[in-house]
């Protein structure tokens, strides 16, 4: 099942010189609500991730990367357009960004690499949903493969959890892999990179694991028995010191809160699925980059992974991404490839944003000046060049999380504020920002709050909150100062 042979042969070093080609090929592959638990990246301990930590191996791992928006459209979207969600106003779950006036010009990624010469290719799921797969309004991709599917279910949900969303459900039941739509996705890549794709090409795969639900087969299963999977760490009065407002974050939400986990013994369950859903994952991730390498791409493409955003499991009393703690803000994020050192292992803050003018660098291509993040090469090439700033997450308008290598900063719409020492605190337990003598370290970290931080643009619903004249206001419903938090 877990190809050990094949493992050694991704770990051999990419031949990194920019000659081979004109401009590289560019694989490009998404995973979403992947979270840290990566073998390479630590997170968790029995976490078996071969091909992954494989990639690793062959090119530079960012082990302090973190996403824009701890939300799937806000984040890709940020990603793909290179601007941050405080200056596009993309928070929620929708709008489409080209349905909003303002931003429906933005040339995004895909775009760029075409106008300079790229043939794209994309499958799954890259922008959030379906969003970016209709070319005749949006014109993001020149061949689209399958769109992002959950594939076989079962007749019924698995879990009855508080909220009834079809899709908050895990577990296993009889099925195939191959009958999985992360299968389709990855066959799809493998088929085009068979049938010899016009170069220089900009292959795309999105995977929908291991977002809920999370469903796999036995045999992924199999390799977490139930009786020796590791619940992550917790304290029940985690949140006694963090403030009010962080709640509001995610307020009412259809992922359980740690609560219910508990109650219905589904827990472990949880934590057992996620862990199966990434290993399986893992194994598509495999599936493309054999192909990649059996068909004499691998010494002239840049190959990129990433996930969007990561997801809790339990810590600090949810499941679910929508907060600003690096167990949702913490990404794998992986280049290889022309132009990048091998076995590199970077510490150092990055964000997805980064990526777009990492790519334009890689390729040779002209500098695209409205771009907000900042390129990777150096660290690509040095693991540990000096950047220039932190890493900075954004959650609706005015709540923002700043990240160094040993800080964690959080700044809420109403003022409020979280301060951890990663170094000494990693799991965030003990909220520093009341102490006098940090003062100056908070203000340090203030000064990189996005000095534009933009309402929530035109049409934006779903986990939207927003604090207008000091009302917090969730989803369209007002938080009252009195309201019980949520418990489910």
């Amino acid at each position: 099942m877990i190809r050990l042979a094949f493992c050694a042969l991704l770990a051999l070093p990419f031949f990194t010189s920019l000659a081979l080609a004109e401009k590289p090929n560019i694989l490009f592959i998404a995973i979403d609500d992947q979270n840290d638990w990566i073998g390479c990246l630590g997170g968790h301990p029995q976490a078996k991730t071969p091909y992954i930590d494989a990639l690793a191996a062959r090119g530079t791992v960012f082990l302090n990367a973190h996403c824009q928006a701890p939300l799937c459209n806000s984040s890709r979207t940020s990603l793909l357009t290179g601007l941050r969600p405080s200056t596009t106003g993309i928070h929620g779950l929708a709008p489409w960004f080209r349905d909003v006036d303002s931003l429906s010009d933005l040339v995004t990624l895909p775009q760029y690499l075409r106008k300079n010469g790229y043939t794209s290719y994309s499958t799954g799921k890259i922008f959030h949903g379906n969003y970016g797969r209709h070319p005749k309004k949006d014109d993001e991709f020149d061949h689209l493969g399958p769109a992002s599917a959950v594939g076989a279910k079962p007749k019924e949900k698995l879990v009855q959890t508080p909220a009834p969303h079809p899709l908050v459900d895990w577990g296993t039941f009889p099925h195939r892999d191959e009958d999985k739509g992360d299968y389709h996705v990855a066959s799809w890549a493998v088929e085009t990179l068979d049938n010899k794709p016009k170069e220089p090409f900009f292959l795309s795969v999105g995977f929908f694991l291991p977002h809920v639900p999370c469903y796999a087969t036995q045999k992924w299963f199999d390799l977490y028995p139930e009786d020796e999977v590791q619940l992550p760490p917790f304290m029940q009065e985690d949140r006694d010191d963090t403030p009010r407002f962080s709640w509001y974050l995610h307020w009412k939400l259809p992922e359980p809160r740690q609560k219910f986990l508990v109650e219905s013994g589904e827990w472990r369950n949880l934590v057992r699925s996620y862990l199966a859903c990434t290993s399986f994952v893992d194994d598509q991730v495999g599936r493309v980059m054999k192909a990649l390498e059996a068909n004499g791409y691998a010494d002239n493409t840049v190959v990129v992974l990433w996930s969007d955003h990561g997801w809790h499991l339990g810590e600090k009393g949810i499941t679910g991404k929508n907060t600003l703690w690096d167990r949702s803000t913490r990404v794998p994020l992986i280049f290889a490839g022309p132009g990048v050192a091998i076995q590199g292992k970077c510490t150092q803050p990055v964000e997805l944003l980064d990526i777009y003018p990492t790519l334009i660098d890689l390729c040779g291509l002209p500098a695209k000046g409205d771009l907000e993040g900042l390129s990777l090469t150096p660290q690509l090439q040095d693991a540990k060049a000096e950047r220039e700033r932190p890493a900075i997450t954004t959650h609706n308008q005015g709540n923002h999380g700043i990240r160094t290598e040993k800080w964690r900063y959080i700044h809420y719409a109403d003022g409020s504020e979280e301060l951890y020492d990663m170094q000494s605190d990693p799991q965030e337990i003990n909220n520093l920002a009341d102490k006098p003598e940090l003062a100056e370290v908070k203000k340090e970290l203030a000064s990189w709050l996005p000095k534009v931080d933009v309402h929530a643009a035109p049409g934006s619903a779903h986990r939207i909150l927003t604090y207008d004249d000091n009302i917090p206001i969730w989803e369209g419903e007002v938080i009252h100062k009195d309201d019980p938090i949520p418990e489910l």
